[in-house]
């Protein structure tokens, strides 16, 4: 729970120091006013949707959001195993960031891993959406993944590579657990 306040924290500080008033970044982050505020206050968990949305509006790095550091390095960043940075910002799932420390990121990559919940098999997944691309390679199990009215089942050793502006979610499937690789891109200009 202090994690999540210190994260709300960060939010709310460099929001006002900015200048940026609450009903703009509830725009910004697809919520209500309302919801963006129990937010900030730290009353509510928050998805990495979210945290990477409020990151793009400030011109942070998504590291300094969720840990209060900068990242430093500028070459190379190297993350034993299992020792990435935990994020644990959606129910069921437990993220690792490899490359926080990495300063001038393209991508933020990601260690997931999808517990399985026999309740959300038959329910509708959740779906969100961020500017960029994204792309899960699964390591271990079945991830039942929907884009758009799209869904598909990847299992071990399968790929999918999107348009992450579209709505997408995704929930580990087939009785099991799921670990897979995700790397999401930002946005880039277009060069003409």
């Amino acid at each position: 729970m202090k994690k999540i306040i210190d994260i709300a924290n960060r939010i709310k500080g460099i929001r006002q120091i900015l200048e940026i008033q609450p009903q703009e970044m509830a725009e910004v982050c697809g919520v209500s006013v309302q919801d963006y505020l129990k937010t900030e206050k730290g009353e509510s968990d928050f998805s990495f949707t979210f945290l990477y949305k409020c990151a793009q509006k400030f011109g942070v790095d998504i590291t300094e959001l969720i840990s209060g550091e900068t990242p430093k390095l500028s070459r190379y960043f190297i993350v034993r195993k299992d020792k990435g940075l935990p994020i644990d910002r959606r129910k069921g799932f437990a993220y690792q960031h490899l490359g926080y420390l990495l300063k001038n990121r393209p991508s933020e990559p990601f260690k997931v891993l999808a517990h399985f919940n026999s309740e959300e098999q038959d329910k509708p997944v959740q779906l969100s959406n961020h500017e960029g691309f994204e792309f899960d390679y699964i390591l271990k199990g079945s991830l039942k993944i929907q884009i758009e009215d799209h869904t598909e089942i990847l299992s071990e050793g399968d790929s999918i590579y999107y348009d992450s502006s579209l709505g997408h979610g995704m929930i580990a499937s087939g009785g099991k657990d799921c670990e897979f690789l995700a790397i999401v891109m930002k946005k880039q200009e277009q060069k003409l």
